[in-house]
């Protein structure tokens, strides 16, 4: 009895053990068709990507800051020009 006893309960251990596996294996199915599917929708949002986002903030802030220094070149011309007797 003991003997059918350990392999009962190495058959119930193998079938555990089979079933883990499997659940494991389902999980990561469902995690890629999830991702998959995710990534469609941001794609047919017309959502952009992270890095994209990015570089076109750094882009902008560059060029309000080249703005912002042509303004006050602008501004040292014109007061250099309103010296010299013209009219702005």
């Amino acid at each position: 009895m003991t003997q059918t006893s350990n392999r009962l309960f190495d058959e119930l251990a193998k079938m555990m053990t089979d079933a883990a596996g499997a659940a494991q294996g389902a999980q990561r199915e469902v995690e890629t068709l999830m991702r998959a599917q995710g990534e469609k929708f941001l794609r047919e949002m017309d959502v952009v990507s992270r890095e994209d986002f990015e570089a076109v903030r750094a882009m902008a802030e560059k060029a309000r800051a080249e703005n912002e220094r042509l303004e006050a070149r602008i501004a040292a011309l014109e007061a250099q020009f309103q010296k010299l007797g013209g009219a702005v």
